[in-house]
């Protein structure tokens, strides 16, 4: 589903939240960051999608978080079952292929035992969840990143990231069966996970743009290399955020 490209977008502010909560004041001027040629039209986007969350995903966030913590943990986990398979299928073509049948191992027995992924029953059994997508798959074969984008509706991406939101839909189990009203769970879901998260972010005095650019590249890094990135680029990661700082 399209919601499928929200996850890593949305996580970004749990990222953001650590790096904006030491505090420092920020304006929202330009960073003239030769990887954010598009900066103006980003931005845009960005108050687009900031003001559609505080009218209408924020609102709906609250309320689901009123159901009881049970419920909402068998939908998570349905949800993120559903979109299981790309995982598979992107460690099949990273050549990750003993990752890959535990994973499918993973999702047959939440499948299953799980009741359609309503409970995760395959933790228990020592099968960890692991996290891919196609942009991941398109930096071991060696495409650089390329520049950021902040899409309408989707949030955070970049041009190795954009081939995943499709890749990410076509293998996501929900796509094709009643997918929109899905979706929209799945974007309400997203958003009451990082709810706390979020209210932080709102309140530190960091351009919220750029601290959600610059941690969705770390997490990005951090991705591709299963979560230990070589230390230069670590610390590229960690200069690119200081100088965005810097520049406010």
């Amino acid at each position: 589903m399209i919601c499928h490209a929200l996850r890593g977008s949305m996580a970004m502010v749990a990222v953001t939240t650590a790096l904006a909560s030491s505090g420092c004041a920020t304006t929202a001027a330009l960073t003239g960051d030769p990887t954010d040629p598009w900066e103006p039209a980003n931005r845009t986007f960005y108050a687009f999608n900031d003001t559609l969350d505080r009218v209408v995903v924020e609102p709906a966030a609250s309320l689901y978080l009123k159901l009881p913590g049970g419920l909402r943990d068998s939908i998570h986990n349905f949800l993120d079952n559903a979109a299981y398979p790309g995982t598979v299928v992107n460690q099949l073509l990273q050549g990750k292929f003993e990752r890959a049948m535990q994973d499918s191992a993973r999702f047959v027995l939440n499948t299953t035992l799980g009741i359609g992924g309503l409970f995760d029953v395959s933790t228990g059994f020592g099968l960890e969840r692991h996290e891919e997508d196609f942009g991941q798959t398109l930096a071991v074969w060696g495409m650089e990143e390329g520049n950021y984008i902040h899409y309408p509706v989707l949030g955070s991406s970049s041009v190795r990231d954009t081939p995943g939101i499709i890749m990410g839909t076509l293998t996501d189990a929900l796509t094709y069966v009643a997918a929109l009203p899905l979706a929209l769970l799945e974007i309400v879901d997203t958003r009451a996970a990082l709810a706390g998260a979020a209210r932080i972010r709102d309140e530190s005095a960091f351009d919220p743009y750029v601290f959600t650019r610059e941690a969705y590249r770390q997490r990005r890094t951090f991705l591709v290399y299963d979560g230990d990135p070589p230390i230069d680029d670590f610390y590229e990661d960690e200069e690119g955020i200081e100088d965005a700082v810097a520049a406010q």
